[in-house]
């Protein structure tokens, strides 16, 4: 089997679910299945994936006040810390910070980088409507710079009430919708050409980016929006980015993503707990099956380049794994 890092992968302690998520109104309309530690690695085994790269999920740690959203921040990075040192050989995780609370993200990230030894990074696609190109994020973003940080992007419902009036989950459109915002919104504010080594992965291929590629090269083309002679063109960024697989590993999507992005900034994820497990399972064999893939590309996109981007995790490719607690 081909060696396999979910870089999509959920956890979802009571401690954070009740903190974030209404009862009978889940974040993004769907409510996950039941996490347990034994059940994610019953998922891990039954769907053959050797590393799962954890983060926090919708709508990030921060509803409305700044020392419960650091105090939330904190115990869910201890928790990925926890699963790192408990089973390095099947864990990587990606810190939560407490945005849009500058200071207190730039405290969380030292901390998670500098004494827990996490991974990178998950930052949500807005965070209680600050999207990630605003100019008041721009200290954290001098310091994911400088530490070459992994950035895994995720979606988070738009801030706008009427995206939500059509009586349908948020996962159906407008997480993809958001997505595709906030990378608009990147490259546009030039944050992207300002963070060259930053290393950002994107959610469920990047949203609608990889369909809407022609529209973002026409707006470049007509130079519309300020700036252009200090950034790339959004053709060129889409290349420097990763995207991945989760929702979004069809051969029709994984077509567009060869020819928008290439197939080596393409990674695998599940987006654990929140499809139904036959799902999340069958996604992997999916992706290894595909006549779509080269043997290369296939190697690839389940873990060859995760392991670039974690070089932490490369030693764990050779080995043969123990699955299981």
């Amino acid at each position: 089997m081909t060696f396999t890092v979910d870089t999509h992968h959920h956890i979802l302690p009571d401690f954070f679910f009740q903190a974030t998520n209404e009862a009978g109104h889940p974040a993004g309309g769907v409510a996950p299945a039941p996490w347990s530690r034994a059940s994610m690695f019953s998922f891990l085994d039954d769907a053959s994936i050797d590393v799962a790269v954890t983060s926090i999920s919708t709508p990030g740690v921060h509803t409305g006040d700044d020392a419960a959203a650091r105090a939330l921040a904190r115990r869910c990075n201890e928790l990925a810390a926890e699963l790192i040192r408990d089973r390095p050989d099947r864990f990587g995780g990606f810190a939560c910070l407490p945005l849009p609370d500058v200071d207190g993200a730039l405290a969380e990230l030292a901390y998670a980088f500098d004494d827990l030894r996490l991974d990178g990074v998950v930052l949500f696609s807005n965070a209680r409507g600050i999207y990630l190109g605003d100019s008041r994020l721009t200290p954290l973003f001098e310091e994911l710079q400088r530490r070459a940080a992994v950035v895994f992007v995720h979606p988070n419902p738009s801030p706008d009430p009427s995206a939500h009036a059509l009586g349908l989950p948020d996962n159906l459109i407008d997480f993809t919708a958001d997505t595709t915002r906030a990378i608009a919104h990147l490259h546009y504010s030039n944050t992207f050409a300002r963070t060259p080594d930053v290393k950002y992965i994107f959610s469920h291929a990047g949203g609608t980016v990889p369909f809407l590629a022609g529209r973002f090269a026409i707006l470049d083309e007509m130079d519309v929006i300020p700036g252009a002679e200090a950034r790339e063109t959004a053709a060129e960024t889409f290349r420097h980015l990763y995207w991945d697989t989760a929702a979004s590993w069809g051969d029709p999507v994984l077509r567009m993503l060869r020819d928008v992005v290439g197939t080596d900034h393409v990674v695998f994820g599940t987006d654990y707990p929140y499809l139904p497990r036959h799902l999340a399972v069958s996604c992997r064999a999916d992706i290894e099956a595909s006549p779509e893939l080269t043997d290369g590309e296939r190697t690839a996109i389940l873990g060859a380049t995760a392991t670039k981007l974690i070089p932490r995790l490369a030693v764990l490719r050779p080995q043969t794994q123990t699955r299981g607690a």
